[in-house]
C-alpha cells in the first residue's frame, strides 16, 4: 500500500523531532493516541517499522530515517510553492519563528519586531526568548540570533553586527569602590557572571598593546539570564562584561559607565543564524533583511560582510 495521506507524516517529523509521540501530539494539537494510530498506519501502509519504541524515547530506524529525510523535503517545496504564490499577490503571510537573546531582545528588537509586523499585517512572529542556544534545526526555529564564534558549519550565517563586551558598572557602585585601573584589579571587585551556552562566563580577556591578559573574575551571584546580570550592574550590586549592543542606552543615559575604555576586549560579533540546505520562505529573509539594515543603521554597531 502507499501513503494515503500525506499530512500524517507530520506525525513522522514531530516524533522524530522531539522524540517521543507525546511530544508530536503537542505540537500537532491532537491527542497522543491520535497521534499513536496515525504513525501505526503509517507504518501499515508502508509495510516497515518507522521508529525502535522504548520507554523514554523512540529512536528512528534506517526506512523511518529515509522517510523523514523525504517527508521534510517535500513539505520544504510545498512551503517554497506557497510562498512564491503568495508573493505574487504582493503580501507576506505566515509565522515567522525566532530565537534571540534576552537582554538583545527587551533592549534592542522589541520596538523593531513591532514596526516590522505593522508593514506585514499578515505575519504572525513566534518569539523564542534566552540564552539557551537552540538548535535551529530541531527546534522549529526559523531564524537564531546568536552572539559570538559560530561552531556550527550545518548552519548558514549572516552577519548582522559587529561588537565587543564592554566592561560597565553603575555610578552608585563606582562611589563605594574604586573604578579598576588594569584588568588585574577586577580580582577586588563584585564580578556579576552569566551563563552562555551552558557555562558560566567567568575568564575574562582584554588586550592592550597586542599583549592579551586574562583574569578569572567572581562574585557573589551568576545566572543564566544575562538580562538579569544588566539589571544587578544598573542596581549596583557589581560590574559586568556584556556585549556593547545590550548596554550602549544604559552609557548613554548614564545608568552605567565604561570601565577601563584602553583596553580592548575579544570581538563578539551577532549572527542570524538559518538552518543550512533548507528552502528560506520569503517571510523569513524578509526579516533578516530588516534587521539587518536596522543594525547598520546603529553608529559603530553596523555590520560588515
Amino acid at each position: 500500500m502507499k501513503i494515503e495521506n500525506t499530512a500524517d507524516l507530520q506525525v513522522l517529523i514531530h516524533t522524530a523531532r522531539g522524540g517521543t509521540l507525546t511530544a508530536a501530539a503537542a505540537a500537532l494539537g491532537i491527542t497522543p493516541a491520535a497521534a499513536s494510530a496515525t504513525l501505526k498506519r503509517l507504518e501499515s501502509q508502508l509495510g516497515a517499522r518507522l521508529f525502535e519504541r522504548s520507554t523514554r524515547a523512540m529512536r528512528l530506524t534506517p526506512q523511518g530515517q529515509t522517510l523523514l529525510d523525504y517527508a521534510v523535503r517535500a513539505f520544504e517545496l510545498l512551503a517554497e510553492g506557497e510562498s512564491l504564490v503568495l508573493a505574487d499577490r504582493g503580501a507576506l503571510v505566515g509565522t515567522v519563528r525566532v530565537a534571540a537573546p534576552s537582554d538583545l531582545t527587551r533592549v534592542t528588537l522589541l520596538p523593531w519586531f513591532d514596526e516590522f509586523l505593522d508593514r506585514h499585517p499578515g505575519l504572525q512572529l513566534a518569539l523564542s526568548v534566552g540564552d539557551r542556544p537552540l538548535d535551529v534545526t530541531r527546534d522549529e526555529v526559523d531564524v537564531a540570533l546568536r552572539y559570538g564564534r559560530l561552531a556550527d558549519s550545518r548552519l548558514v550565517a549572516r552577519r548582522l553586527a559587529d561588537s565587543r563586551p564592554a566592561l560597565c558598572a553603575s555610578p552608585g557602585y563606582l562611589k563605594r569602590h574604586p573604578a579598576p585601573r588594569t584588568p588585574q584589579d577586577l580580582l577586588q571587585h563584585n564580578c556579576l557572571t552569566f551563563h552562555r551556552g551552558g557555562r558560566r562566563q567567568r575568564l575574562w580577556r582584554f588586550c592592550r598593546n597586542g599583549h592579551w591578559t586574562e583574569v578569572r573574575v567572581d562574585g557573589d551571584r551568576v545566572v543564566d539570564d544575562a538580562s538579569l546580570a544588566r539589571e544587578w550592574a544598573i542596581a549596583g550590586r557589581g560590574i559586568t562584561l556584556k556585549s556593547e549592543l545590550d548596554l550602549q542606552g544604559d552609557v548613554a543615559a548614564g545608568t552605567l559607565v565604561r570601565l577601563l575604555p584602553e583596553w580592548d576586549t575579544e570581538p563578539y560579533p551577532l549572527h542570524a543564524l538559518l538552518p543550512s540546505g533548507r528552502f528560506v520562505p520569503e517571510r523569513v529573509r524578509a526579516l533578516v533583511d530588516f534587521l539587518a539594515l536596522k543594525f547598520d543603521a546603529i553608529p559603530g554597531g553596523g555590520h560588515r560582510p
